[in-house]
């Protein structure tokens, strides 16, 4: 009687299960929208169960050079003084295998904006400190200044870190709140950010362009997908970066960042003073104050300088990575806008 009784209600929801998508595959034949809002859940659930799946390493890429820019290329080997410096391949595979792994599932993009501190000051997180630079940074190092605050999850009190502008995100909660959910990309965790500080750049976005600059070897790499795991290498240059020189000078951050900004001439002050002593060409910025561009010209009203002999010798710029300003264009035109990454690494 028992086993007759289970049978009876195992009958009843199979028919209620077929009741129910015989219900939704004739309202979604009579309503498009329906069948397309089906479609949509259909298409993100097979996508969620490919990002499951064994993430791609260092291994699984495939980069072949295939250069859109060609002057002052270097070898993937060459002489420097009396060493060698190289092109970082195997860590430059690790962060384009980084690269497929996040975009393998359905996001909503943005991106953490603060630059000169124009969406306000962030507010002073749990545990910091004054920084050689004799700014207030996190448990982490990250400078207070031109940051967003990131605020454990149910804990709206007080930030517990930074999180530096141009940073990328995945948004979690609706962008209509107060404060958004947001899971970093460019950092680990998940947490709480005013939404004022956040920019969102949608769920169409792609970032298959990538300006890899090394700190260690002073050199600059762009690389462009061309298929699932396969990248194309578009130029190899020298660059100069970031100096250790406080209070005016800083290092290039390391770290993932999204190209935010251009300007076909950035102007610049002489150190300490609000005096304009020059620009630089073809700047696209990326973080904070630090941009890629071409050679600086101290002078406002000066021509466009092509190369300079300190290209890719030792730091020496601002916070900047200088590159020959052909190739400073060349970045400039393919590296769009909240479309491309630049990946600083050592």
């Amino acid at each position: 009687m028992k086993l007759s009784l289970k049978l009876i209600l195992l009958s009843c929801c199979i028919a209620g299960i077929s009741c129910n998508q015989t219900k939704e595959a004739k309202q979604a034949a009579e309503d498009p929208a329906e069948q397309r809002r089906l479609d949509s859940l259909e298409t993100i659930k097979k996508a969620e169960e490919e990002a499951k799946k064994k993430p791609k390493t260092a291994a699984d890429i495939k980069l072949s050079t295939d250069l859109a820019y060609n002057k002052h290329t270097l070898e993937e080997t060459y002489p420097y003084k009396d060493t060698t410096r190289i092109f970082q391949m195997e860590k430059i595979k690790e962060k384009l295998a980084y690269v497929e792994n996040f975009q393998r599932a359905p996001a909503s993009y943005a991106v953490l904006q603060n630059h000169k501190n124009k969406n306000r000051e962030a507010p002073l997180v749990k545990n910091y400190h004054r920084n050689e630079y004799t700014r207030i940074s996190d448990s982490l190092g990250n400078e207070r200044y031109q940051s967003a605050p990131l605020y454990a999850l149910g804990e709206t009190d007080k930030p517990s870190i930074y999180g530096r502008d141009g940073s990328l995100v995945k948004l979690k909660s609706s962008d209509t709140l107060a404060m958004v959910q947001v899971e970093g990309v460019s950092f680990e965790g998940t947490w709480e950010a005013p939404k004022r500080y956040v920019k969102t750049i949608g769920d169409s976005v792609t970032f298959h362009r990538v300006v890899f600059v090394d700190v260690t070897n002073q050199n600059i790499l762009t690389a462009e997908r061309t298929g699932d795991c396969e990248w194309a290498i578009r130029s190899m240059n020298p660059a100069t970066t970031g100096q250790h020189k406080p209070p005016y000078a800083q290092e290039t951050p390391t770290g993932m960042f999204v190209v935010q900004e251009k300007k076909t001439k950035m102007y610049y002050y002489k150190d300490g003073t609000t005096s304009i002593e020059g620009y630089a060409p073809y700047a696209s910025r990326f973080t904070n104050g630090a941009y890629v561009h071409g050679v600086p010209v101290n002078n406002p009203k000066g021509a466009i300088i092509e190369t300079s002999w300190s290209l890719g010798t030792t730091p020496r710029s601002h916070m900047c990575v200088r590159n020959a300003s052909s190739h400073a264009k060349f970045v400039f035109d393919w590296a769009k806008t909240f479309n491309a990454l630049v990946i600083v690494i050592e």
